[in-house]
C-alpha cells in the first residue's frame, strides 16, 4: 500500500500538488476497500471449508489473524498516518 505523504518540494503546496495529494489519498482509500472485500471473501470461504471438513481445530484463525494484522496496518496507513509537514522537516533538521 502506498503511504499518502506529501511529496511537494517545500512551503505551501500549489493547487496542482494539493490535487495530486487528494488523488493519491482517494486511490489509497479505494485500494483499502478492495483489500477489505478480499479479506472478508477469502476468510469466509476458508471458514466454510473448515465447517464442511470436520470442524476440528479452527485452523482458519491463522490466516484471519495474520492477514488481519496486515489489514490493520493498511487501515493505519490510510487513515492514521499524518502527512509530513514543513514543521516536521524543520524539527528534524534542528536535531
Amino acid at each position: 500500500m502506498t503511504n499518502v505523504e506529501t511529496s511537494y518540494s517545500g512551503g505551501t503546496p500549489t493547487p496542482d500538488e494539493r490535487r495530486e495529494l487528494a488523488r493519491k489519498h482517494l486511490q489509497a482509500k479505494r485500494d483499502l476497500k478492495t483489500h477489505v472485500v478480499a479479506y472478508v471473501v477469502v476468510n469466509a470461504f476458508l471458514v466454510v471449508v473448515w465447517a464442511l471438513t470436520g470442524r476440528d481445530f479452527f485452523w482458519p484463525i491463522w490466516v484471519i489473524a495474520g492477514w488481519g494484522i496486515g489489514l490493520a496496518m493498511n487501515v493505519w496507513d490510510v487513515y492514521g498516518r499524518k502527512p509530513i509537514t514543513e514543521a516536521d522537516i524543520d524539527n528534524e533538521l534542528r536535531r
